[in-house]
């Protein structure tokens, strides 16, 4: 196979607009209700007319490439890709993570629809590029970016990765209630919930759970001392957890609430929730496992590796 004959997949996501219209039905319904809440309807019109701009000049692109073929990322779950498949994102950097835990080390290329409106760490290409980009990276011309990603394995088999974090905990706003274990220390929880980042979510929600426990910690001491959070690099080979609000009592401790992950040295939980228990990944509730009583999640690193196209 040559290398123009690669097929490239085109990952698209839904504008804020479309969803108004798929939940309100009409147009005329969907600004009722924004300009009801007192924001500016035009905002949301303007996000979609320069998505639908972004995507016209990608397909173009695709066109002049070949084989091409174009997934809306709420199928990603259930979409096989091919091992030399060429994997595009066109939208914020979420799509560009949503997209990375379900590919097995294809190269991925993200495309910022509006660099005016996205600032796009993970998004370094825009649409007029891609023609370029495919040619190169087809070729073997173009750098990749290696990135860490996490897993959690449940013992009936179902696996879900992540390249943000994973999220362990209730379903609903209530206690989690869980066995937490790394090496050789164990203990029985309550809390909010677990979080589980990479070197690329270290940056993210795990950076908000680590910042308010220290200056929580900090105002109840009556302590000034400066505390500077370190990110890790994205291909680091650890993953960092964190408890989210852990509760004392009787029959739940609250000493093993942050700590490294690594392939040698998996976190296990172990689920006594009856229900509501779930395992999600980089903010996308939709698509969990569910962790409910009896269930034991094993959390490690990947074996595989994402491939950002830098």
């Amino acid at each position: 196979m040559s290398a123009d004959s690669r097929k490239v997949v085109l990952v698209t996501r839904r504008t804020r607009y479309e969803d108004l219209i798929a939940r309100h039905h009409t147009l005329a319904q969907a600004k009722f209700y924004i300009e009801h809440l007192g924001a500016d309807f035009s905002d949301y019109l303007a996000e979609h007319a320069a998505y639908a701009r972004a995507l016209e000049l990608t397909v173009r692109a695709l066109e002049d490439w070949g084989r091409y073929q174009i997934v809306d990322r709420s199928y990603l779950p259930n979409f096989i890709f091919a091992p030399d498949d060429i994997v595009v994102a066109l939208g914020q950097d979420g799509i560009v993570a949503n997209s990375m835990k379900y590919l097995d080390g294809q190269p991925l290329i993200g495309l910022n629809p509006e660099p005016g409106r996205w600032d796009g760490v993970l998004l370094p290409f825009e649409p007029p590029e891609l023609g370029t980009v495919l040619a190169d990276v087809a070729r073997g011309r173009r750098p990749t970016q290696a990135v860490t990603m996490a897993e959690a394995r449940l013992s009936d088999g179902q696996v879900l990765r992540a390249v943000n974090d994973l999220f362990v905990g209730p379903r609903t706003h209530a206690s989690a209630l869980y066995e937490i274990e790394l090496g050789e220390r164990c203990e029985s929880q309550s809390s909010s919930g677990v979080i589980v980042a990479t070197g690329l979510g270290s940056t993210a929600w795990i950076k908000s759970v680590v910042t308010g426990s220290i200056g929580v910690s900090m105002a109840v001491q009556g302590s000034r001392e400066t505390f500077r959070y370190e990110a890790r690099s994205w291909d680091s080979p650890e993953l960092t957890f964190a408890v989210r609000e852990p509760f004392p009592s009787r029959a739940s401790k609250t000493e093993l609430v942050f700590g490294q992950v690594s392939a040698a040295q998996p976190l296990r939980l172990r689920s006594r929730m009856p229900e509501n228990g779930v395992i999600f990944s980089d903010g996308m509730e939709s698509d969990y496992l569910r962790f409910t009583a009896g269930m034991e999640a094993t959390v490690t690193v990947a074996d595989t590796q994402g491939c950002l196209v830098v």
